[in-house]
């Protein structure tokens, strides 16, 4: 299959979104200072990873090969023995791990829902179900920067979505993904992911899941595996979130990814699929978006984690938590699996990544993403910098 390297400007021109975002522009933007935590004060916030050398990581790190072996047996499965703190977090690559039948077997990330919208003051009536619906194929020229996040949790494989986005000290040459908090650490109660890898444009021409397993490593990754050598989430994510329901961490519920190709290559990731989308800190709150775009591949019933879906609707806010940022709230049936799917608008002829799917309805009739204000900023400029 042909691979077509399409421009920033072509990609974003292919998101038709169905309206516009309204008041100040993304050079303008003045982000609201987030909620309370202990965490918000430590400097990195969330920041993880580990350098080339191997400095600053746990001790039981895979140091040969039959530590490796453990490793990929689901050894490190020991939760509580080490790689929860900001700085603990480490991803060696296992090449052929993610083969097209694992990614095939991996199940929708653990589904945070909650009964109900935890209101807690300032937020708006719960939204109308927008049908989720399918997005052009092949993904590759139609939605480059998306693609699907697989990793190891204590649950299994399981998988998550992504978006490629802009990195300002490396322009055009970006390595960064976006995604959930909760798709590479497990908040309170847990550590870091394991394992972790985005596959853009994952399953290019949206075989049945049937096929999904047998087919060519290609048409299932066609840009490649990408693995995570370093990974960046909000303090409030990794002292209150939880992945069993929503609460007060879901208003910090957002991960960058720094990337590098499983086989090596002198490439980033941006110049690969020809594309990333930038992040606009502070944009406007719900009620002064007029529209944006959800997408994501979900994998829960009734969907399978096949396909790129994606649902328009027009934003309302929900506040969780007292203290907390108000996040965005859409009507959609997308179920888990879309976790860390990006959130898109429109202002001035360019698209820009607002939220990313984080919490939704027990029915799956809505999903909840986080205003990414000064604590998102903070997060990502982090990564950004340290491979500056």
């Amino acid at each position: 299959m042909p691979v077509i390297r399409r421009t920033a400007a072509a990609a974003a021109a292919a998101v038709a979104l169905f309206a516009t975002a309204t008041a100040c522009g993304p050079q303008d933007d003045k982000a609201a200072a987030p909620g309370s935590s202990a965490a918000a004060d430590r400097k990195g916030g969330g920041e993880a990873g580990a350098d080339a050398g191997g400095s600053d990581v746990p001790s039981g790190l895979p140091t040969g090969l039959d530590d490796v072996k453990k490793w990929q047996k689901g050894g490190w499965k020991d939760w509580d023995q080490w790689a929860r703190k900001a700085s603990e977090f480490v991803n060696p690559v296992i090449k052929d791990l993610w083969n097209p039948s694992r990614m095939a077997e991996a199940r929708d990330t653990p589904d945070v829902t909650t009964q109900n919208a935890g209101d807690a003051g300032g937020s708006d009536p719960e939204p109308h179900p927008v049908q989720a619906r399918q997005v052009a194929r092949p993904y590759h020229q139609h939605m480059a920067p998306i693609g699907k996040i697989m990793f190891d949790s204590p649950q299994g494989p399981m998988v998550c979505s992504g978006t490629v986005v802009e990195d300002p000290a490396h322009p055009g040459k970006s390595n960064l993904v976006w995604t959930a908090g909760h798709c590479v650490h497990t908040g309170r109660s847990g550590g870091w992911m394991r394992n972790i890898v985005f596959v853009p444009s994952y399953n290019d021409e949206g075989l049945p899941m049937s096929q999904v397993g047998r087919a060519p490593a290609q048409e299932v990754a066609p840009y490649g595996v990408w693995w995570a050598n370093w990974a960046t989430t909000s303090g409030e994510w990794i002292d209150m979130g939880s992945t069993e329901s929503g609460n007060a961490g879901s208003a910090y519920d957002f991960a960058v990814l720094h990337v590098q190709p499983e086989g090596g290559g002198g490439k980033s990731l941006q110049e690969t699929v020809g594309a990333a989308l930038p992040v606009w800190f502070g944009a406007p709150s719900a009620d002064r978006i007029s529209g944006l775009q959800a997408f994501g591949y979900p994998a829960a019933p009734p969907y399978d984690g096949a396909r790129m879906l994606n649902c328009p609707a027009r934003p309302g806010r929900l506040t969780i938590a007292q203290g907390t940022p108000a996040m965005y709230r859409i009507g959609c049936t997308m179920t888990g699996g879309t976790s860390g799917g990006g959130w898109f608008t429109n202002y001035g002829g360019r698209t820009y990544l607002v939220s990313n799917s984080s919490i939704g309805s027990l029915n799956h009739t809505w999903l909840a993403g986080p205003h990414l204000g000064a604590e998102a900023k903070r997060v990502f400029m982090g990564i950004s910098r340290k491979f500056a």
